[in-house]
């Protein structure tokens, strides 16, 4: 028989992601409402989002390929699709903006959200001009290297790390995520953690909670909804409010562009 902890971890791992991935599909049009062409379009995997005005007679349409946001252009005849980008005798991109406005924006700012809701462990000053999402297994050297290379920025009070538990890795690797999360202090815990990570780290557990499984649950089907395929998922948020995702270890000036400038 199933243990219940588990069942009852993965009824909230996908209702955590089929909430996720129903705010990042809000909005998608009606079958009925499609013509011939956009509904062809449909068939072949496209999700058809909203409809919005375009010039020369066209009419747009927003919809995705995946995560991938495209433009579909109908034929003012009705019979006939175009799919690709519209630019403007200035060179002015109008596909760009209408997926912009009517896909990206309102996609971004619920991942946001999620995120911000998410069980994370926030690392460095709440006033940092930086807010950086990492998710993090606690056997990933990756994103033990990634913690040490960001010490000087969170040190200087120039990031905040917020640490996202997985554990994906390896068979310890929930339990040492849930240790972290079931310590008294949890950012004192991550970094004695990564302290020792070279000798193991922290200590698993060999019962996690319901409640930390639930929310390592959660953080899981929260990566696997951004499409972030291994550790460490970085998420930041640049002033425009446009989210960028880096998967892996930062090379180069990958590392500055996502921390800022050295301090």
């Amino acid at each position: 028989m199933a243990d219940p902890r588990t069942v009852l971890s993965m009824a909230v791992r996908f209702r955590c992601l089929f909430a996720l991935l129903a705010l990042l599909g809000a909005g998608a049009a009606s079958a009925a409402d499609w013509p011939a062409p956009i509904q062809q379009m449909a068939d072949k995997g496209l999700t058809i989002v909203k409809r919005f005005d375009a010039p020369g007679g066209l009419t747009g349409y927003a919809a995705r390929a995946g995560h991938t946001p495209v433009a579909l252009y109908l034929t003012p005849d009705g019979h006939h699709v175009i799919v690709g980008t519209m630019l403007d005798e200035h060179g002015n991109n109008l596909s760009q903006k209408a997926l912009d406005a009517i896909i990206n924006k309102p996609q971004q700012q619920s991942a946001w959200a999620q995120l911000k809701a998410a069980t994370w462990i926030a690392d460095g000053a709440d006033d940092a001009p930086r807010t950086i999402y990492v998710f993090t297994d606690p056997n990933c050297p990756y994103c033990h290297r990634f913690f040490e290379k960001a010490r000087p920025w969170v040190k200087a009070g120039k990031v905040q790390l917020r640490t996202i538990l997985v554990g994906v890795l390896k068979p310890s690797s929930p339990g040492k995520a849930a240790a972290i999360l079931a310590a008294k202090d949890p950012v004192a815990a991550f970094r004695r953690h990564e302290a020792h990570y070279r000798t193991g780290g922290i200590k698993p557990l060999a019962n996690i909670p319901s409640k930390l499984a639930d929310e390592l649950s959660a953080n899981d089907a929260l990566m696997t909804a951004l499409a972030i395929r291994g550790t460490p998922g970085i998420v930041t948020r640049d002033a425009q409010g446009h989210i960028h995702i880096h998967q892996g270890m930062p090379q180069g000036d990958a590392l500055t562009d996502i921390l800022g400038p050295r301090p």
